[in-house]
């Protein structure tokens, strides 16, 4: 068990953040144990199929054989929302001897696995190599869906928010996680391999949501102030397909026959071309080329003794979302 000793200070510095990082180093635990993230299987043989495998095995080393990480590539957010490059520059900016002390600390009791041992040498030049890879794999494996796995954080963070102004931290904790256990001012996080005590001595307690995590991570170190990475709510929908457009929508807003002259719209026609397609008069389609250019949603332009009428960029989006 780690517990978290938290005074009235460290509670009124309770924040919620969002880390680029700490999902990239998650991940790299659902590629490396596929069974505990279901959810996760198809987006891992997808990012697989991209990955270069010497890239993959350095950094599916990172993680212990009991999907420990090390400290230092999980920092602190020190604002809401950090930038990659922002955590990467703090990972640059680690000492030799912590970054040695939290390998040894994640693969512990075993040694360090063979693409590792090049940190047996030059450490900073082995952490500026890890964090372009770092910077790769995010950019192939999490950026192109990021702003949806930001869109369902921000959304649990919000949930927990409400949480706290309803029930306070007693609330706050027990809807976090089954193993997590709130009594007498410490914050108890059980089924851990660590057991430590860390006083948050006014520090405050950095929450963070993560689509990649399957139970509760506090910092493997008692050195670390107190962080905790827990299990966001809305992991399971992250890889749903989205919905079908609904084509009767657009006909519910514009009218049957102001949608059927928009879709017609692809194209430059005249007003007796539509006319002739709908087997309607022209001045009736008229009146719907008004109203549909009035609200933006075609263009027209005279060629010759005709006007041309087409969809504009608004009336083309439109389209396509029905």
């Amino acid at each position: 068990m780690i517990s978290f000793l938290l005074d009235v200070d460290d509670l009124a510095d309770t924040r919620f953040a969002i880390s680029p990082l700490r999902e990239v180093m998650g991940s790299l635990r659902a590629l490396r144990a596929p069974a505990l993230f279901p959810l996760h299987v198809p987006w891992r043989r997808s990012v697989l199929a991209r990955l270069d495998p010497a890239d993959a095995r350095l950094l599916t080393a990172l993680v212990g054989e009991t999907l420990t990480l090390p400290d230092f590539l999980t920092p602190r957010p020190t604002t809401f929302a950090p930038t990659i490059e922002d955590q990467l520059a703090v990972v640059r900016a680690t000492p030799e001897e912590v970054v040695r002390r939290d390998l040894c600390a994640a693969h512990a009791p075993r040694p360090l696995p063979e693409a590792l041992q090049p940190v047996t040498g030059s450490v900073a030049d082995w952490l500026e190599e890890l964090c372009e890879l770092l910077l790769r794999y995010w950019q192939l494996a999490i950026l192109p869906d990021w702003p949806r796995m930001r869109l369902l954080l921000e959304a649990d963070i919000t949930h927990r928010a409400r949480q706290l102004a309803m029930g306070g931290a007693r609330l706050l904790f027990a809807d976090l996680h089954r193993n997590l256990t709130w009594r007498g001012g410490v914050l108890h996080v059980d089924h851990m391999i660590g057991r430590h005590r860390v006083d948050g001595a006014g520090r405050g307690l950095r929450l963070v949501p993560s689509l990649f995590a399957h139970k509760p991570a506090p910092p493997l170190s008692a050195d670390e102030p107190p962080m905790l990475a827990y299990p966001s709510r809305g992991a399971a929908t992250l890889w749903e397909a989205a919905p079908g457009p609904d084509t009767s929508a657009l006909s519910a807003l514009l009218g049957a026959p102001r949608t059927t002259v928009l879709r017609l719209l692809a194209e430059p026609l005249p007003t007796v071309e539509l006319a002739r397609l709908l087997g309607v008069t022209p001045s009736a389609v008229s009146q719907h080329l008004q109203v549909l250019h009035a609200t933006g949603l075609v263009t027209r332009a005279r060629d010759g003794r005709r006007v041309l009428y087409r969809r504009s960029p608004l009336g083309d989006r439109l389209a396509a979302g029905a």
